[in-house]
């Protein structure tokens, strides 16, 4: 006979794993992420029927004595589906040169991963207080990341045509801007065509005023092109 007290209430534990991977997936959805409502949904439900698998294993195997060859670990389960999450979350980050995307996304299904296998053993209390502090983590702490301003790393090109080196005045009109730092600058000359080409290695903070420096790039006599390129972070 089942015991269709115990049915009824994994029931319950997988619903509310539902519930919990969608809420925290729907706020990634809603940030664009490839990882969303769905993923975190599966992830968390999954991990809670491995738990669910870990906890009832001893009742399946509970025949056996101890002349089986059949030897139990129920904490490998759950131990492997948080390490298999380590694949799932590398392929939610994208590295560009300058930043790296999808870390907040990868930390996520890690988390709810965990979640699920903690829904799974009972811990439903401390589950839920997890996701409070999470979302509130998501919806309302990123005013407060904007406080910090971050470097942003990139990459000045300019391209000038004339008898004069400008390399003098590129550098003393971005010196006029403080929040302006050089790395490192790269020369090129072309001689058939008596074409000069920089790039310029910068980084500044967020929130700098890149259109206004490039306009006064652009008004130096003999200047061909202008332009600047996401930079790797060094």
């Amino acid at each position: 006979m089942y015991d269709w007290h115990a049915i009824l209430l994994d029931f319950g534990k997988l619903l509310l794993a539902a519930f919990i991977g969608g809420a925290i997936g729907f706020e990634r959805e809603s940030h664009g992420q490839a990882a969303g409502f769905r993923t975190y949904l599966i992830v968390s439900v999954g991990a809670c029927l491995m738990m669910l698998l870990s906890l009832h294993m001893e009742a399946l195997f509970h025949p056996l004595n101890a002349d089986s060859v059949v030897r139990l670990d129920p904490g490998r389960i759950a131990s492997y589906a948080i390490a298999s999450m380590g694949f799932l979350g590398a392929g939610a980050i994208i590295k560009g040169k300058g930043t790296v995307r999808g870390i907040t996304t990868a930390a996520g299904l890690w988390v709810v991963t965990g979640m699920g296998l903690a829904i799974g053993a009972g811990y439903i209390y401390q589950t839920i207080f997890t996701t409070v502090v999470i979302l509130i983590a998501l919806y309302w702490l990123q005013p407060i990341r904007k406080l910090a301003k971050r470097r942003i790393y990139r990459v000045l090109t300019v391209k000038h045509k004339g008898e004069e080196d400008p390399l003098d005045n590129i550098i003393k009109i971005i010196s006029d801007y403080p929040y302006f730092s050089f790395r490192n600058i790269n020369y090129e000359h072309d001689i058939s065509s008596q074409t000069l080409l920089y790039r310029i290695r910068i980084f500044s903070t967020e929130g700098t005023h890149w259109r206004e420096l490039l306009k006064k790039l652009s008004d130096i006599k003999g200047m061909l092109e202008v332009k600047w390129e996401e930079s790797d972070v060094p």
